[in-house]
């Protein structure tokens, strides 16, 4: 029968596979964590109390890499070129999702816009990145070699999350309420394609790798498809919402180190 659990602990399991997992998800991370940290250093004067906080966000996804990364370490393993296909955070920058590279290049304060601009497709990336890791967090919190790396970056992630929907209030109580939600559906709308995407380019370098039958990856590409077709229509509204959360000021002290995993 297939599931999530199952499918994971065969990437788990192949050492090929899992290389290819960790470097594809050590690369995002350590690209988010770059963006961030542009966006921390280029914050206009008139929102300088924000700056700590987006620099809290790009150092806790620089910890992601390097968790990913340590993980391979632990299995002797080198990382892997990533695919272009799988790169998602490089295929939103060329659908002209979130900030550009070369705009974050330039020494030049961002503007308030441009702030919104880049919490929205925040907001809608930890989504997915939150959900993901609740779902590996579900399976795999007692696994002995990935426990610990779950359930620090699951934390994280949802800090992530609850920092977005609290910045985006502000903006949207001092009258961007409406920049922001047309932003964040643009956002959301990008984002499922995207994500689709690279949910088949993964499977179909998975099953090359696991040497997966055609009817099990035919029944995991229809899969990949159904979930699309679900959120273009229904799923897309719950990446859009924003309400006040539990955890405030979630982003607003140091970044935890990471555990020692290597």
């Amino acid at each position: 029968m297939l599931s999530a659990k199952s499918l994971f602990q065969e990437i788990l399991d192949d050492d090929e596979a899992f290389r290819l997992f960790c470097s594809i998800a050590a690369g995002g991370e350590s690209q988010g964590g770059w963006e961030n940290g542009r966006i921390a250093a280029l914050v206009p004067p008139a929102l300088a109390e924000l700056a700590p906080k987006v620099a809290r966000h790009g150092a806790d996804e620089d910890k992601h890499g390097r968790i990913f990364n340590a993980l391979l370490k632990q299995r002797g393993l080198q990382p892997a070129t990533v695919p272009y296909e799988t790169d998602y955070t490089l295929l939103l920058e060329r659908r002209g999702i979130g900030l550009a590279h070369d705009r974050l290049s330039r020494e030049e304060p961002l503007t308030e816009h441009e702030i919104i601009v880049y919490l929205s497709h925040s907001r809608v990336t930890e989504q997915r990145a939150s959900e993901q890791m609740r779902l590996l967090l579900k399976h795999f919190a007692g696994h002995p070699a990935l426990g610990r790396a779950v359930k620090m970056i699951s934390r994280d992630e949802d800090n992530h999350l609850a920092y977005c929907h609290e910045e985006l209030l502000r903006f949207a109580r001092a009258g961007h309420g409406r920049t922001i939600q047309s932003v964040l559906r643009e956002c959301a709308r990008a984002e499922i394609r995207v994500y689709r995407d690279v949910s088949l380019a993964v499977m179909r370098h998975m099953g090359t790798l696991l040497g997966w039958p055609r009817a099990k990856s035919a029944l995991l590409v229809a899969g990949i498809h159904a979930m699309y077709a679900y959120e273009r229509a229904l799923g897309w509204r719950r990446m859009v919402s924003l309400e006040q959360p539990a955890l405030r000021d979630a982003l607003g002290g140091p970044a935890v180190p990471e555990t020692e995993f290597a």
